[in-house]
């Protein structure tokens, strides 16, 4: 009777042959993993530190700057900017440059000077829950402490530093109004990105790519023929998904959904563009799938869609600007849920318009160069 493991050792040694030749197959299979390991584990810091804070004091006085310099000390808030209007103060929150406003009024010194309460407004961003609960938990706690170290005359008034927190935006801390935006953008990447790589590289599996090599089309016309019936599904994709988001998980969009469309068509490009770079590099599907996740994972972590830029290492947080989610997840965020205009939100777009531009021409040259090897 023959043994069931009868030809185990030549099929092994043939395997082990096959994994030598190969060795893009090892380095995806080891060495990536750790190295996705080891970034997000510097990189990922959960503690809410350093939060961008424009402050308005209107007061200027010994007590209120006594009061800044307790909120900059607990290393919660980082204060970015002083401004001397409320209208700067709410367009620094509305246009994304803060999280958090701090408004001390004009008579704050006087009230707890002569014993009575003084109100301080605290405007937190409810656009991201994290930051919002550690804002309202430390300003609440630092106006405690303050209060203890005073004795207010006024028996109705518990408080001598009476903080005010405001949440703005997303007052019921709904958790739809804060993911869904930002997954708008890692939906539209792995939509584009994914469709483009495969199918080219579908196409070069089969040998049909190479025949359109030969034939009299330009590559830059090759390129965007390749790319525009994937921008409309992706277009058509973003429409889906703000249809569902307002009707049917009821996230209201705040600013104007023209301005989302067209700020989103930069963003496709760039998406689509990393999608032909990948199906320039892989030779088949399955690295097609490995080199796009290497694209995918990033603007997750790195974009500020779960975790604030602002709690990331130096290195990283400079890494998060070559991260195009980051912007358009700050366009989505400032539209939906701020209201923001194009006033707030140009610097998002030109970025991304940037980052196509240049993705498209390496992709161009890229297919250029395939057609004169051809």
């Amino acid at each position: 009777m023959a043994s069931p493991f009868r030809g185990f050792g030549a099929v092994f040694y043939k395997e082990v042959l096959h994994v030598r030749r190969d060795p893009g197959t090892l380095f995806f299979s080891l060495l990536i993993p750790l190295m996705q390991m080891v970034v997000l584990g510097f990189a990922i810091d959960t503690n809410v530190r350093q939060v961008h804070t424009v402050v308005y004091n209107a007061d200027g006085r010994q007590e209120s700057r006594e009061l800044i310099d307790r909120l900059k000390n607990s290393d919660t808030f980082n204060v970015i900017r002083y401004v001397e209007n409320d209208h700067d103060l709410n367009d620094a929150i509305i246009g994304g440059k803060a999280r958090v406003g701090i408004k001390i009024p004009v008579d704050f010194s006087d009230r707890l000077i002569h014993g009575m309460s003084a109100q301080v407004l605290v405007l937190i961003d409810g656009s991201d829950s994290s930051v919002a609960g550690q804002a309202i938990n430390v300003t609440t706690a630092i106006g405690l402490d303050e209060s203890l170290r005073r004795e207010v005359t006024d028996a109705t008034a518990p408080f001598a530093v009476d903080m005010r927190p405001k949440l703005l935006f997303n007052p019921d801390s709904r958790s739809p109004n804060f993911f869904l935006p930002g997954l708008t953008a890692v939906l539209l990447l792995n939509v584009t990105t994914f469709l483009t790589a495969f199918a080219i590289v579908r196409e070069k599996e089969r040998g049909t790519l190479e025949q359109l090599f030969v034939t009299p089309v330009r590559p830059f016309g090759l390129l965007l023929g390749k790319l525009l019936p994937y921008f409309f599904i992706g277009f058509f994709e973003l429409c889906n998904i703000l249809f569902f988001m307002r009707f049917v998980f009821r996230v209201p969009i705040h600013g104007n959904v023209f301005l989302l469309a067209l700020l989103s068509i930069p963003y496709l490009f760039v998406c689509l563009s990393f999608g032909m770079l990948i199906s320039s590099k892989a030779n088949s599907q399955a690295q097609a799938m490995q080199l796009a996740f290497l694209t995918f994972l990033p603007s997750i972590f790195f974009s500020g869609y779960i975790f604030p830029r602002e709690t990331m290492p130096i290195f990283f947080r400079v890494l998060s600007y070559f991260v195009p989610a980051s912007y358009f997840i700050n366009i989505t965020r400032g539209i939906i849920l701020r209201g923001a205009g194009l006033q707030h939100l140009w610097l998002d777009g030109l970025a991304l318009t940037a980052m196509g531009t240049i993705l498209l021409v390496i992709a161009a040259r890229r297919f250029s160069n395939k057609v004169i090897m051809t």
